[in-house]
């Protein structure tokens, strides 16, 4: 019973980042149904992101505040521009630049284009040698076709169609509010290109902001305060911002409706928890593997909106999911094989700082025996002098000269 359970927590142990990964990709699917629900209501994509981050900086400080007040670190002056850096790459310039694409286009769309996600993350960690490339070796082949199907089939999704692919639940959807979602995104068709445009420019900072993260959680190891400041600083920041865009004061009123939920979601769901978990997974895996997983939002985006937004989903959706899951699993074969890899080599080099101390060890105790054995021999050679000798030892001479025989 005991090997059970210590193989089942073993594998939990092993499985946890993984099983991490997974539920944040359903806490981001739900976030991106529910802005978009917002966003069509007439709701400000630059006041949700304020309200997103306020609610994500309440959240979360209580448990920076109180489990690292005695490991925060200081903060210093490149800390804090690092800091800055992430509130604008993430809060404001890729939460911004999303929400506008995501409202001139689909959520399952929008989710398709963030798919290029592991490609800008893997391409940015190997030139800033996060990431070792060594062609050579099959697992980083792995990464490289893996990353390039990946990004094939999210641009298959977008390019090709094809027919519509009747579900159980989109079968009995009612007419009218199936009509109503066609008029809208129909609307939004001539805006397809600017929307692809933006949630380029947001994938391309989000990735930017997971390699920056990476690199200050390595300075800054208080994930909650890092989490919260960042938060922080982001609110501020979309507050300027949205200072400048928005020039009426009633887009800042928000009652108990969608568009409260939405604020609340985002910030608690998408923001704080996913920035803390994923900075903890980051820590332990790299930024590769945190956004490998992100394919797996655009499949379950595309459910959730066929069954919740009556959105249709065509075979060309199917086919490109069916690439990127290919992609992503060989992605993380490679990843996985490299973490072995590490793993085996610490475990290799732990014998071998053992047994170079145990060496030195073993050296020090022999010279101190040789010590032992030469002064011994000294001391028989001095009791065994002839009578003369043992005469003129009597003079007061320093008891070093005894000790200092010289050595073989």
């Amino acid at each position: 019973m005991e090997g059970k359970l210590g193989r089942f927590a073993r594998f939990f142990l092993s499985a946890k980042p993984y099983i991490a990964m997974i539920c944040l990709q359903f806490g981001y699917a739900g976030m991106n149904i529910i802005t978009k629900v917002s966003l069509n209501r007439g709701m400000s994509h630059y006041v949700l992101v304020v309200y997103r981050h306020a609610f994500a900086t309440a959240a979360i400080a209580p448990f920076a505040i109180y489990l690292e007040r005695n490991i925060r670190p200081k903060i210093t002056f490149s800390i804090f521009m690092q800091m800055f850096v992430l509130g604008l790459l993430g809060p404001v310039i890729d939460q911004n630049f999303y929400y506008a694409g995501l409202k001139l286009t689909s959520p399952t769309f929008s989710c398709a284009m963030s798919n290029m996600l592991p490609a800008m993350t893997f391409v940015m960690a190997v030139l800033c040698r996060m990431e070792i490339l060594d062609i050579k070796k099959v697992r980083c082949q792995a990464k490289v076709i893996g990353t390039i199907v990946t990004v094939a089939g999210a641009m298959l999704m977008t390019l090709y169609k094809g027919n519509v692919v009747e579900l159980v639940w989109t079968k009995h959807v009612h007419p009218h509010y199936a009509e109503t979602t066609s008029a809208a995104s129909g609307s939004s068709d001539k805006d397809w290109v600017v929307g692809s445009i933006l949630l380029i420019i947001a994938t391309f900072a989000w990735a930017s902001f997971f390699i920056l993260q990476n690199v200050t959680m390595r300075i800054y190891k208080a994930p909650f305060s890092l989490t919260c400041l960042v938060c922080f600083i982001g609110t501020l920041q979309s507050i300027a911002v949205t200072f400048v865009m928005e020039h009426k004061p009633n887009v800042w009123s928000i009652g108990w409706d969608m568009n409260l939920l939405a604020a609340a979601y985002a910030g608690i769901v998408s923001s704080s928890i996913a920035y803390y978990v994923q900075g903890l997974v980051m820590e332990k895996r790299g930024p590769v593997f945190v956004t490998a997983f992100s394919p797996l939002m655009m499949i379950i985006v595309a459910i959730m909106g066929s069954f919740i937004l009556a959105e249709k989903i065509y075979m060309g959706g199917v086919m490109g999911a069916v690439l990127i899951v290919i992609g992503l699993y060989s992605v993380l074969w490679g990843k996985y094989k490299e973490h072995k890899e590490k793993e085996l080599a610490e475990e290799i080099m732990d014998p071998v700082k053992v047994a170079s101390g145990n060496n030195n060890n073993m050296m020090v105790i022999e010279d101190v025996e040789a010590n032992d054995i030469e002064m011994q021999k000294n001391e028989m050679n001095k009791t065994s002098a002839p009578p003369t000798i043992a005469i003129s030892s009597s003079i007061s001479t320093p008891t070093m000269i005894a000790v200092q025989a010289p050595k073989v």
